[in-house]
């Protein structure tokens, strides 16, 4: 049996006569770029998260900056953001020339800990930027925005693996000032190439987004704004507006196999298996473990024609592209011990009970062999 890390070809199979048909009318009209595709994805997207605004740009990096530039982020200002995570949430701070400043995480979860928050704050903070790791929604976020609101804050929030996540009922991406997320492929709501959304309530924020993206135009050829090329293809709006009917059905089904991993694996000796609090809807776009075994368990199981992956092997404040920030090993133990023990099983919609409870038997297996 091989069992792919994740299956983009089951699932094109499973709405391939809408994708072809969406993508052939953008092909027919002509209108690549910021056509009647992207304006419909926009309002359709807006909708499902029930906010005022989506604007669609080329990624979910560049979602991130572009919500950063029109909340008024200058370069010296600092940005708190969680050391777990991947690069992309602290490169477009570094761009602008404002300052990631890391924090550890919360064990259990692998999100960032609001009170590890508060103790970062200094006079040069301006935001705050929450990443919905794996999935997972950020706990307490009333905390998190009291917090916000007590220091006269920013909040962004990186939704960029968090496509339909909620929490407390809310979905993730509506309660900051703006958000920002990624259809990179393999994401729960991902196209056929690059793409991202900037998500907001505030009107201010969305018409800078929009003109940024656009070389700072309000209409053609005029420019108030020194802008930028970060347009969403309107090919990759079709199809996605096509993913977005499935959105739902895919993430309770990706629920559904994480309850079977959980169930199967409970109670094995030397696994850590996901905790997810109270008020809590993940979708589940990682299934993360830990191991000690981590390596030699990845190992074995790609012996077994199971796929896997790892988020992420070096920490970013071990990144040598950082090493001005001048982090050092042992500055955030959670993160690094996550970087260390951390494994992604396969997971997607497509997967199979039958796939879950073999890659579960073989995880159990190895670890029986280490244990003797």
């Amino acid at each position: 049996m091989h069992i792919p890390f994740v299956d983009l070809n089951a699932q094109y199979q499973n709405i391939k006569a809408e994708v072809d048909a969406a993508m052939q009318k953008v092909v027919d009209s002509c209108a690549f770029i910021l056509g009647p595709a992207v304006s419909k994805f926009e309002k359709d997207f807006s909708e499902y998260l029930g906010a005022k605004h989506a604007i669609g740009v080329d990624s979910g990096t560049q979602a991130i900056e572009l919500a950063l530039r029109a909340s008024g982020l200058q370069a010296g200002d600092e940005v708190i953001v969680p050391a777990n995570t991947f690069i992309a949430s602290t490169l477009p701070i570094s761009r602008l020339g404002a300052i990631p400043v890391l924090v550890d995480v919360d064990p259990q979860t692998y999100n960032v800990d609001p009170a590890k928050i508060e103790r970062a704050i200094t006079p040069k903070t301006k935001v705050i930027l929450p990443v919905h790791l794996y999935g997972q929604p950020v706990n307490q976020m009333e905390k998190i925005l009291k917090i916000t609101e007590a220091h006269d804050l920013i909040l962004i929030e990186d939704a960029c693996q968090a496509h339909g996540a909620r929490y407390k009922g809310k979905r993730v991406g509506t309660f900051g000032k703006a958000s920002a997320f990624s259809f990179y492929p393999g994401k729960n709501l991902g196209g056929y190439g690059d793409g991202g959304m900037v998500v907001t309530n505030d009107d201010e924020i969305a018409h800078q987004v929009k003109q940024l993206r656009n070389y700072g135009q309000t209409k053609k050829y005029h420019h108030d704004q020194l802008g930028f090329n970060h347009r969403l293809d309107s090919i990759q709006a079709a199809v996605l507006d096509v993913k977005l009917k499935y959105l739902d059905s895919w993430n309770a089904a990706r629920r559904k196999h994480a309850l079977e991993y959980i169930n199967a694996l409970r109670g094995t000796e030397g696994l850590i298996l996901p905790h997810v609090p109270v008020d809590i809807e993940p979708v589940w776009h990682i299934f993360s473990i830990r191991v000690q075994q981590r390596d030699k368990l990845m190992k074995y199981l790609e012996q077994h024609g199971i796929s896997t992956g790892i988020h992420y092997p070096i920490p970013i404040h071990l990144q040598l592209a950082y090493a001005d920030l001048h982090y050092h090993v042992g500055d955030f133990p959670i993160t690094e011990k996550n970087a260390m023990e951390q494994l992604s099983l396969p997971m997607y919609a497509e997967l199979t009970s039958e796939m879950v409870l073999f890659i579960s038997g073989k995880i159990k297996e190895f670890l029986g062999q280490v244990q003797q």
